[in-house]
């Protein structure tokens, strides 16, 4: 039997980078998916033309977390599409770097607005269909950065910080219900935006990590995969680092 066989998973920022690898190994792992993007329409298509054609039950729904209304209407769609919620990922996210010398305001809103807020809203609204069925998984996409700091992001920092105090009270909230709040936070893993790094910028990184390599998306998705299967039920407000050890 597949680790996520029976199980709907509602994955936010689902179309591209992490997102679209946590969606991927959720369906060969046998869930049914829902998820979500902003933007990436095209990327969003092929992603669900693919896992349809696997047997998976899939959705994509145009939606952004950061905003509290659009994230209400999600579940709703969500559980009228597929009738329950037993997995929430919280991945949407973005940066806008700067030191805080020079960010303006706007920079720092809109990180906390998407980065954090989502995580608010869209756990609101899973909470009562939760509750409902006395179980859940819940997993937010932290940060080792949100653990150590960053010069240039305090921002995201702060964003992602917020995401590990949040969870750990969600899961005292919730725990009694049978629903689980964890945290996964990523070291430096291998997307598009770590491609476009110089060679000795890179060099400097793997340098930084005891296993002497970046991470990537399938380490990630391999974590999420735990923490949403029945081989966590008594795992709940952890910050799971993936990292290479980085944060040691």
């Amino acid at each position: 039997m597949k680790l996520l066989e029976g199980k709907v998973a509602l994955i936010t920022g689902g179309s591209r980078g992490i997102g679209e690898g946590i969606v991927r190994s959720f369906a060969k792992q046998g869930a049914d998916i829902a998820f979500t993007y902003r933007s990436s329409e095209d990327e969003a298509k092929k992603i669900k033309e693919d896992l349809t054609s696997m047997g998976i039950k899939v959705e994509m729904f145009k939606s952004d977390a950061s905003k509290y209304e659009e994230a209400e209407t999600l579940v709703k769609e969500v559980i009228e599409t597929f009738g329950q919620i037993d997995i929430l990922i919280n991945n949407a996210g973005i940066t806008k770097d700067n030191l805080m010398l020079r960010m303006g305001e706007d920079q720092w809103d809109q990180v906390i607005e998407v980065n954090l807020k989502s995580v608010f809203n869209l756990t609101k609204q899973v909470i009562k269909p939760m509750m409902k069925k006395r179980s859940g998984s819940i997993i937010n996409m932290g940060s080792v950065v949100g653990v150590f700091g960053n010069a240039g992001q305090a921002n995201y920092a702060a964003s992602k910080a917020g995401i590990i105090g949040f969870s750990k009270s969600i899961a005292k909230e919730l725990g009694s219900r049978s629903i689980r709040c964890n945290v996964v936070a990523p070291g430096f893993i291998e997307t598009d935006m770590t491609h476009a790094l110089d060679e000795k910028t890179r060099q400097g990184y793997e340098g930084a990590i005891p296993l002497k390599r970046l991470g990537n998306i399938d380490d990630i998705a391999n974590a999420c995969i735990y923490l949403g299967s029945d081989m966590s039920t008594y795992v709940t407000g952890q910050v799971v680092s993936v990292c290479g050890g980085l944060n040691t």
